[in-house]
């Protein structure tokens, strides 16, 4: 089976320094990285001490970082002067709002949201599919109601650290 879809890529054009937008994204964002989440999970007794245990990774966004993936060190090594870092954020928390009416929802939770500077302009992008765009090749109008949630805490979060609307 092959689905079409559209997608919807946001792109905010930030004024500030790529160092003060991944510093902010990175404080508005909790860490389960390196094996924290995959600890928690095994060590939950039960679905509240679970969501108490999310709860505590959260930050301020709701939100929290399941991987960073540092494109500008590795272009460094083959002599590239770039500034990029993608993220993959999300909440098992949130997710369930949708993967309880499709286990296809999995593909596209947690997000990816990037952050970068146009080598042309310095100018610091962070950058995003919409979720809701992602989940419409599921035509499920449960999870796409689910998804525009995700949409605005994803939109806000991207408007918080990068100071600009997309």
């Amino acid at each position: 089976m092959i689905k079409e879809f559209a997608g919807r890529y946001h792109v905010h054009v930030s004024s500030r320094s790529f160092a003060d937008v991944v510093a902010a994204l990175e404080e508005a964002v909790g860490s389960v990285e390196f094996e924290v989440f995959e600890r928690e999970v095994l060590e939950a007794r039960d679905p509240s001490d679970f969501e108490a245990r999310m709860h505590i990774h959260e930050s301020t966004s709701g939100f929290m970082r399941f991987h960073t993936a540092d494109h500008g060190a590795w272009l460094a090594v083959l002599g590239s002067t770039g500034k990029a870092r993608m993220y993959t954020i999300g909440n098992p928390l949130i997710a369930r709002t949708m993967m309880k009416y499709d286990l296809g929802v999995g593909l596209n939770v947690p997000v990816r949201i990037a952050v970068y500077q146009d080598p042309s302009s310095g100018k610091v992008h962070v950058s995003y599919n919409l979720p809701s765009s992602l989940m419409s090749a599921l035509y499920n109008k449960d999870v796409s109601e689910a998804a525009h949630a995700l949409d605005a805490k994803l939109i806000a979060l991207a408007e918080k650290v990068s100071g600009a609307k997309a």
